[in-house]
């Protein structure tokens, strides 16, 4: 997958992440906020691999 892929990709799951986490705050549940944070923590990684593979030219 290209680096824009990588980038949209993990820009959705912090957004989805967070949005999980502010709805098991609300709702004190905390499995929901903790996979919210596992979430967004996912959606940071693929949007470090997307800036990788910019800086790499795609080849990883």
């Amino acid at each position: 997958m290209g680096e824009f892929t990588e980038k949209a990709k993990g820009i959705a799951n912090e957004a989805a992440g967070n949005a999980k986490q502010a709805v098991g705050k609300a709702t004190d549940n905390e499995r929901l906020r903790a996979e919210g944070e596992a979430q967004e923590r996912k959606g940071e990684a693929q949007n470090l691999k997307g800036k990788v593979q910019g800086a790499l030219g795609d080849k990883i």
